[in-house]
């Protein structure tokens, strides 16, 4: 607050920027040269870059976790359609041979 008086009866947390903009406007010949200060003061007050820069970070955040997550979905289909190949159909992975080798375990030790 302006007044200087914060909500437990102390100085307010801006009240600092306030007087720094308050002794520039003073001693300034034109209200333009007083833009910083004045900024820092009101950015106290209502924080409204700090929101804008945390919004950025988050939007960020999520842009990045969705684009893991369509990689992530990618590999799974990738590993999906490598699974379901033509490759067992080819017989060039032989998935039958050591069901026939112990069939004909068991029939040459009966």
């Amino acid at each position: 607050m302006a007044s200087g008086f914060g909500l437990d009866g102390g100085r307010g947390r801006c009240f600092h920027f306030w007087q720094e903009f308050n002794k520039c406007y003073a001693t300034a010949d034109l209200p333009r040269q007083c833009l910083d200060q004045r900024d820092d003061y009101l950015e106290c007050l209502h924080h409204t870059k700090e929101f804008a820069r945390v919004a950025r970070i988050k939007a960020e955040e999520l842009k990045q976790v969705e684009k893991r997550r369509i990689e992530q979905e990618k590999a799974k289909k990738e590993a999906s359609t490598a699974a379901d190949s033509n490759m067992p159909k080819l017989n060039l992975i032989d998935t039958k041979q050591p069901a026939a080798a112990a069939s004909t375990d068991t029939k040459a030790g009966a």
